[in-house]
This record gives C-alpha cells, sequence and structure tokens, in this order.
C-alpha cells in the first residue's frame, strides 16, 4: 500500500462529495469537463506555490512523538512499533511474539479525532451556523485536521504531524495517469472525485474568507487547494465510524497509531468498547517478534482500493465489477418477471456484480438471470403453479435450474455480456501486461494498468464460465437427463446451511444494490461480547447523504468559484519543501 499506509476508509460518491446526483454527462464530456477543471485547479496551484503548511524534517522524524503522546494519553504502546515496510509504506511492526486474538490494541476516546471534537474546537462557530458542515461529517473532519495543523498548541499535533505529506488517491495522479483508466468503471467516480473536491474547494474558500464566524480560524490566511486536498484523502483514507459517547448513533473519527495498519485479506478484527469507551483491535492471527501486524479493512473491490485509499491490493478475494442488468418496461413479459423478482426480493433493474473468487456470480445474480431468461410458461410455474412459493426459494440455488434451456439461456447472456464488455477496453490484458513491464512506470501509472487489466481478468473468467456453463447444459439437454427437483424437505435443509449458493434468496440480505443507488459499504454490527458492547470497525468511512438544498446551495459555477480566490490577499507564505509519502 502506499503512503497514508493505512489507507482506509473510503467515500463513494454519494457520500464524500458536494455535488449533483442526477444524470450527469457522458463519458467524453466528463472527461473534457476534468482537463477544463484541471486547468483551473493548475493555475490556481501555481499562484499559492509556497503558501500551505508543512512540517520539517521527515514523516518518520516525528514518530517518537507519536508513540510518547500515545503513551501518555492511555493508548496501548507495547508490542509493536512504528516501522518502514518498503512498497507497503508504514507499518506496525510486533516486538514480540502476538497470538491469535489477543487484544494488543486500543485507543480512547479523548485522542480520536471525531465530529464532536470538531464542534468543540475552533470550527464550533462556523459549523453551527453552516448546513454543509453540518450535513457533511468528512467534511466537517477535513476542515477540524486543516485548524488543528494550522495550530502549534494542538492536543493532536503529534499524531497530524505523523501523517503522509501527500498521498496516492487519484487526487494526487497527473493527468496522463487519469487517463490510462479511461474505459474502466473505475474512471467515471475518480473524474467526480476530483470535479467535486474542487467544488468543495471553491466553496470553504469563499466561506472563509467572507463568513463572519471564520474570522478567526487558522486558516483566513492560508487555505491553499493543495491544503484541502491533503486534508479530504486524510480524512477519506482514515476515518471510520464509532458509537457517540452515549451509544444512540454512531460519529466519524480519525484513530491515531491504529490507521497505521495495513491491509491483508481475513476478518474484522476491530471493534468499539463502550464500557471502557476506547477503540480496541484483536490480532487477525498470530504474529512472530518483527513480522508486520495487519488489519482487514473490509469486503472492498480493487476499485475502491484505488479510488478511497490509494494502493492496488493484488491478492483481493474480494475484487468484483459492477454490471447492470434490468428488465425492460416495453417487453411484453415485464409485469410477470417483475413480480417473480419482486417475489425473491430482487429488483427488476439492479447493480449486481462479477467477483474475482468462485462463484463469478452470486446467488441474486443466479436467480435474477434465471428469471430474465424465463419463458412466459416458466414463469406461470413460479406465479401461479403448484408449490410456486417453494419454488421461489430455490432461484439462486444452482443445484435447480428452472429447466435446462434457461440455463443454456442465462449462461450464453452472461458469456456474451461478458465478451462485449470486454470489447469496450482499448487496450488487452497481453498489452497491460507488457506496459506493467516497463522500468519507467510511475507508481499511479502502475496501479490503473493493473486496475484495468484485474477488470479484465475477472470478464475474461466470468466470459469463460458463462461459455463452460452452456456447454454443460446443452450436453445434459442433448442426453435429456432429468431435471433435479427440489422437494419439500428441501426447503428446510436450505434455510439451515451455511452456505451461501444454497440459502434461500429472500432470506439473504440482498448483496446487490437497486439502480442508481451505488455499491454500498459495509454495515457497522453491534457485537456483544462478555456483557460489554461492541462496534464493529472495518475501515470504512461512510458519510452523510448530502441533501439537495445543500447541493444547490455549493452547486455554483465552479469557473468563477476557483477564479474569486486569485483576488484575495494571501500572507504569510511559507516556502513548501519537496517532501512525498514515502
Amino acid at each position: 500500500q502506499a503512503g497514508p499506509v493505512l489507507q482506509k476508509g473510503g467515500f463513494t460518491d454519494r457520500h464524500w462529495p458536494i455535488s449533483i446526483l442526477s444524470s450527469g454527462p457522458s463519458a467524453g464530456k466528463e472527461w473534457e469537463e476534468y482537463i477544463q477543471i484541471r486547468g483551473l485547479v493548475d493555475k490556481i496551484r501555481k499562484k499559492q506555490k509556497g503558501m500551505s503548511i508543512v512540517f520539517e524534517g521527515s514523516r518518520e522524524h516525528y514518530f517518537p512523538d507519536l508513540m510518547s503522546w500515545v503513551q501518555e494519553n492511555g493508548a496501548s504502546s507495547d508490542g509493536f512499533t512504528v516501522a518502514n515496510f518498503g512498497t507497503e509504506g508504514y507499518g506496525l511492526r510486533a516486538t514480540r511474539d502476538i497470538k491469535a486474538e489477543e487484544l494488543f490494541l486500543w485507543i480512547p476516546r479523548k485522542m480520536l479525532m471525531t465530529v464532536e471534537s470538531a464542534q468543540n474546537s475552533a470550527l464550533a462557530s462556523l459549523y453551527s451556523q453552516d448546513r454543509i458542515l453540518q450535513a457533511m461529517g468528512n467534511v466537517t473532519l477535513a476542515l477540524h485536521l486543516l485548524c488543528e495543523r494550522a495550530n502549534p498548541a494542538s492536543f493532536w499535533l503529534p499524531y497530524i504531524r505523523s501523517l503522509p505529506q501527500e498521498y496516492d488517491t487519484p487526487l494526487y495522479y497527473q493527468q496522463d495517469e487519469v487517463q490510462l483508466l479511461l474505459g474502466t468503471q473505475a474512471v467515471q467516480d475518480i473524474l467526480s472525485q476530483y470535479k467535486n473536491t474542487a467544488r468543495q474547494y471553491a466553496y470553504f474558500y469563499k466561506l472563509v474568507q467572507t463568513h463572519p464566524a471564520a474570522s478567526k480560524l487558522p486558516l483566513k490566511d492560508s487555505f491553499t487547494f493543495d491544503d484541502y486536498r491533503w486534508a479530504v484523502s486524510s480524512v477519506m483514507t482514515r476515518q471510520n465510524q464509532i458509537p457517540t459517547e452515549d451509544g444512540s448513533r454512531v460519529t466519524l473519527a480519525l484513530i491515531p497509531l491504529w490507521d497505521m495498519c495495513n491491509h491483508t485479506n481475513g476478518l474484522i478484527t476491530t471493534g468499539y468498547n463502550l464500557e471502557d469507551d476506547r477503540c480496541e483491535c484483536v490480532a487477525l492471527q498470530d504474529y512472530k517478534e518483527n513480522e508486520q501486524i495487519y488489519i482487514f479493512y473490509g469486503t472492498r473491490s480493487n476499485a475502491e482500493f484505488v479510488i478511497h485509499n490509494g494502493f492496488f491490493f493484488q491478492d483481493n478475494a474480494h475484487d468484483r465489477v459492477k454490471i447492470k442488468l434490468g428488465v425492460s418496461k416495453s417487453e411484453r413479459l415485464y409485469a410477470m418477471k417483475a413480480e417473480v423478482l419482486a417475489r425473491a426480493g430482487i429488483p427488476a433493474s439492479c447493480v449486481f456484480a462479477l467477483h474475482y473468487n468462485e462463484p463469478p456470480i452470486s446467488a441474486q445474480l443466479l436467480a435474477f438471470l434465471r428469471v430474465f431468461c424465463m419463458t412466459e410458461e416458466e414463469l406461470k410455474e413460479y406465479l401461479l403453479g403448484e408449490h410456486a412459493i417453494n419454488k421461489i426459494f430455490t432461484l439462486g440455488n444452482s443445484e435447480f435450474p428452472v429447466s435446462w434451456e434457461n440455463e443454456i439461456k442465462l449462461w450464453t447472456f452472461l458469456e456474451t455480456r461478458a465478451a462485449l464488455l470486454l470489447k469496450t477496453y482499448k487496450t488487452t490484458v497481453e498489452e497491460d501486461r507488457s506496459m506493467l513491464e516497463k522500468p519507467d512506470l510511475s507508481l499511479h501509472s502502475h496501479v490503473a494498468i493493473q486496475l484495468r487489466l484485474a477488470e479484465k481478468q475477472i470478464l475474461e473468467k466470468a466470459w469463460a464460465t458463462g461459455l463452460a456453463k452452456r456447454l454443460n447444459f446443452q450436453k445434459k439437454l442433448e442426453e435429456e437427463t432429468p431435471l433435479p427437483r427440489c422437494e419439500e424437505s428441501d426447503i428446510a435443509l436450505l434455510e439451515n446451511t451455511n452456505a451461501d449458493a444454497k440459502l434461500p434468496i429472500i432470506l439473504r440480505k440482498l448483496e446487490e444494490v437497486e439502480e442508481g443507488q451505488g455499491i454500498q459499504a459495509e454495515e457497522h454490527s453491534q457485537l456483544h461480547n462478555g456483557g460489554k458492547v461492541k462496534y464493529g470497525i472495518d475501515m470504512e468511512a461512510n458519510g452523510e447523504p448530502t441533501h439537495d438544498e445543500i447541493q444547490e446551495k455549493v452547486n455554483e459555477d465552479v469557473h468563477s468559484s476557483l477564479d474569486s480566490f486569485g483576488n484575495s490577499n494571501q500572507k504569510d507564505q511559507r516556502e513548501v519543501e519537496d517532501t512525498s509519502a514515502r
């Protein structure tokens, strides 16, 4: 993992940016808009050169202060240290043997930077009067972080100084590096991320300069685009949800030291202990002395890791690509298909996922494709036929096909769809692999090509699976193999098994999301352990949804907003050191 080492958090376009979420411009127009906005931002950055706050020395220089601060304020500091792990960046290294599930790390609430601590800081007056800050906790955290960074007496300064000076999120990509992602599923989110960060900066720059409640903020004399980009990336890669002090709701927080841990496959091992009022982390596995201590960030795709965390995880067991499918309302059998899908708890139009692991399609997608490919007679069987209700339970079960013809149709559809999606890329898998071998390739270019290649490999796998399944069911049809029948006794078996593919479709949480909703982040479950209420933490960074009236307030002309800053006087210009996240 690059740069920020924790690289957790993660904002969807619905959560982080202030933007219009209705249908936007086409991909070509989005790219043109991105180039135009980037040109304006580059001009601003040149004018602001030397104005940003930077700390002397390297990031590593401040780690001893971080560990002393941690120890002084009641957090754990024994059993590990901060170390450099090369291409993975900084992380935690065990200084003794640590057993799996051993509680080795805890951070009390007073050390966390939260929306609540922002409300009790220099930002309080502005927060109480600005509806955007009140509605978007992640924006509040970003400005809170900037205000504390500019305060030499800040309680959190040892933590803030230990953060990277730069990140590897796409906000830091050069234009030609972003261009490598054109045609991928990730590019639209990346272009939106940049555009909306620029819009936010324009709004808050004007607010800081003109709002009476902002007159005493330490940002008044120096608030550059690079400052805001840094704060956005710090929060986006690190924030998480924790319960409020009374446990009645959740709030957003930055968690010092814990956010140094790098990611690996596994399970969530961090929770919030309300009784002791602290964040607690147990070891994911056994760690020997001098080994790196990892945590699991959650079931994220590599697109989500790249967009929101700034790294590509090579062995991502949860990698996937999105595929939007829907039954056409103009189709003659639409009403019947929509009704069968509704009984199975699946929308008639939905964003599904093709998975890296086996099987490449979920039970939900299998059920959708079966209904999508049903004939009128087959639909009647699932609506009016004998045991129609029981049949709904088997829609997502691979062991009970609707018919051999239906299986052939659905796997042919998947095979064809995957092939068509593969044709939309401008390069082949072989060309991508060849490009990755170039010695002069930048880190961001390498990550972009890795992501592009990973998408194609998942689509190739889906295509190959579709082909193999189609041929298999064609053989069964030709050989007149009898269809397996699901008896009533099998339904109870389906309800009590743990295997995802055998669970009744309507009893499982729908993994996919309705069209237009985006892929939602994992839920934060409450865990009860030994009488202590604990909240699972998975390195998420969900923000609050943006309200229409707030969007309208900030969605003014980007050009005039961004240019307006240039007329303001800037004071206390500082020389910017050539530092990097490494």
